[in-house]
């Protein structure tokens, strides 16, 4: 094996990849691995009596999709042009299909793991219990999403701890 093969393989045991998202302009990260499909989001149905954070269901290739608004599960403002297509990260976990809608999706970063630091003690507290970690980037600070507890979905081992 070469040096670079050995390289290369040693970077990826030590690296995540996370496709960065956009909401309410902070940077957030999402492990690839998480997500299933990247799509805009057509035509939402209301859910009646639903949390706040369920914006509605959709049909995607079929199946039915739990759509879940990240600026409502993150406490922040609802988005100022509802008019202008929002984008969604489809996920699947306990075999539910959900998406998170968010406002911008960006690009695929791959980063160290030793360079993620732990969630700073003064963020937000409801932004700590979805977060897993931050790295700091040239100019923003990348947010960690666990995916789980962003959509509030726990498997029934963790239930059980």
């Amino acid at each position: 094996m070469s040096e670079s093969e050995e390289q290369s393989i040693h970077i990826n045991a030590d690296s995540q990849e996370y496709v960065t998202v956009e909401i309410a302009d902070q940077l957030f990260g999402i492990e690839v691995t998480d997500i299933h499909d990247v799509f805009q989001p057509q035509c939402l149905t209301a859910v009646p009596m639903a949390p706040p954070e369920v914006r509605g269901v959709l049909n995607l290739r079929g199946r039915i999709v739990t759509a879940i608004d990240a600026r409502q599960r993150l406490g922040l403002p609802p988005r100022e042009d509802e008019d202008k297509p929002c984008m969604a990260v489809g996920v699947e976990i306990e075999n539910e299909s959900y998406s998170l809608l968010i406002d911008k999706v960006g690009e695929v970063l791959r980063l160290l793991e030793r360079n993620c630091e732990a969630v700073p003690c003064n963020m937000d507290p409801q932004w700590q219990a979805v977060s897993k970690g931050i790295y700091r980037l040239d100019k923003r600070l990348l947010i960690i999403l666990d995916i789980k507890k962003m959509l509030n979905v726990e498997t029934p081992s963790a239930q059980a701890a």
